[in-house]
């Protein structure tokens, strides 16, 4: 890959096997993190329906002993 310039950032093109793999497509998010000294990783962000079915999993499974307290909730720092 080759850092270009694109307006007053820079930008690198991803090999079609990056995108392959992650199964990417025009206006997906991505993440780049960094993992290592001068190495990265390329991830794609989960959609909207990722979260909302990880929702749909966690609803009414709070632990038995929980308790909302509105007061705790509210509580200014």
């Amino acid at each position: 890959m080759q850092v270009s310039k694109w307006g007053n950032s820079l930008a690198i093109r991803l090999p079609a096997s990056v995108v392959e793999a992650l199964k990417l497509h025009e206006g997906d998010d991505i993440e780049v993190v960094i993992a290592d000294e001068r190495v990265f990783q390329v991830r794609k962000k989960p959609g909207n329906e990722v979260f909302l079915a990880r929702l749909r999993q966690f609803r009414g499974k709070l632990p038995a002993d929980f308790k909302f307290d509105r007061d705790d909730a509210n509580a200014r720092v």
